[in-house]
């Protein structure tokens, strides 16, 4: 068995101070056990405005977050999954929303782009978002090689779209983690329905590692980071603040569940591309 943690965090806009923060949650999840650890969406800034992220965008590759990220994995010697990075881009006005993933010894061995980008209004509060406006889109799902199983990235509003993750476990995927920052209304109403879902209809473990809180811009988001099983049993939880939670993890009970509730090997739908 290999041990996961999650971590909820309440960021907001001034950089050093939310590393200082992950950090000791970093360390808490270690103490725990931990041998991959994600971190949220946005956990090194929660910016005033959209565009802030801008201002701290970094190339890939070089600069202080992922400096500060590459240490702590190489420190403890852990997989170390950060969240969301803002990467400069061709375009001056935008960058990504990149997940970068590090080995136990501080690494870069992948990155996922985010696919799906948050343009909505929830009209429960009249809450408008374009985050388009500011973040150049990805275009590939990704599986990738660990010590703990074959993951698969998604970032919050991938969440919503599940021939992305039918096509992740087409592609291997035993486990998904999902650094999110899901807003308040959207978080009350979908966001455990939707880890469940996805875990239940690929039977694969969910890690979802959520803003949760109040930030200083005026946005309020769910929290209730998670961890559920194969089955859609929710094993952790942590609802407001800033916390860890982890979770010991088995591959070989997922592969008897696979074997004998062959759900994936029943489905006539595999019409999405390699």
């Amino acid at each position: 068995m290999s041990r996961i943690a999650a971590i909820q965090m309440a960021s907001g806009p001034q950089v050093q101070a939310n590393l200082m923060a992950a950090g000791k949650l970093i360390k808490k999840a270690v103490e725990e056990g931990a041998e991959l650890i994600v971190l949220p969406e946005g956990f090194a800034i929660m910016g005033i405005h959209e565009t802030d992220r801008l201002a701290i965008a970094e190339e890939e590759g070089k600069g202080a977050i992922q400096d500060w990220a590459s240490s702590l994995a190489k420190q403890y010697g852990v997989w170390l999954i950060a969240g969301t990075i803002p990467l400069k881009t061709a375009d001056p006005k935008k960058s990504t929303a990149s997940s970068l993933v590090y080995d136990a010894q501080g690494k870069q061995v992948a990155r996922y782009d985010k696919i799906h980008l948050f343009d909505v209004t929830v009209e429960e509060n009249d809450e408008t978002h374009v985050e388009s406006a500011t973040t150049q889109a990805g275009d590939k799902p990704l599986v990738i090689d660990t010590p703990v199983g074959k993951v698969g990235l998604a970032i919050c509003y991938d969440l919503r779209f599940p021939e992305m993750f039918r096509q992740m476990v087409r592609d291997g995927a035993e486990i998904f983690v999902t650094p999110s920052a899901f807003t308040k209304a959207t978080g009350k109403a979908h966001w455990e329905i939707l880890l469940r879902t996805r875990a239940i209809e690929n039977l694969c473990y969910v890690v979802a590692a959520n803003q949760g809180g109040y930030h200083v811009n005026g946005r309020e988001t769910y929290g209730h980071s998670m961890i559920v099983d194969h089955w859609g049993n929710v094993h952790r939880l942590i609802e407001k603040g800033t916390g860890v939670i982890s979770m010991d993890i088995d591959l070989n009970v997922l592969s008897a569940t696979r074997k004998n509730f062959p759900v994936l090997k029943h489905c006539k739908s595999w019409t999405l591309s390699k």
